[in-house]
């Protein structure tokens, strides 16, 4: 599993966010998606990893911009994870 952060210029309201969210829906085989306009991001949790490119090509058909691009591996978070920590 992939962690994929987008910084996105041009996201004005929460229809910007639904539209980035849907077009990533539309594209790519994703388990999560969610945006922000206040933090101007997108974050997307993927069995694969989504190339920079391929994202780039969709978030400006959508008429926003990619400004940045960071992929992580995922582990989900669980909340009895955080309190046992070790």
């Amino acid at each position: 599993m992939f962690e994929i952060k987008l910084n996105i210029e041009g996201m004005m309201c929460p229809m910007c966010e639904a539209h980035m969210n849907d077009a990533i829906r539309e594209e790519y085989k994703v388990q999560e998606v969610s945006s922000s306009h206040s933090k101007c991001e997108t974050v997307i949790v993927a069995e694969e990893e989504i190339s920079e490119e391929a994202l780039k090509s969709t978030v400006e058909k959508t008429g926003y911009k990619l400004l940045s691009y960071e992929c992580n591996p995922y582990e989900k978070k669980s909340f009895f994870k955080k309190i046992f920590k070790k």
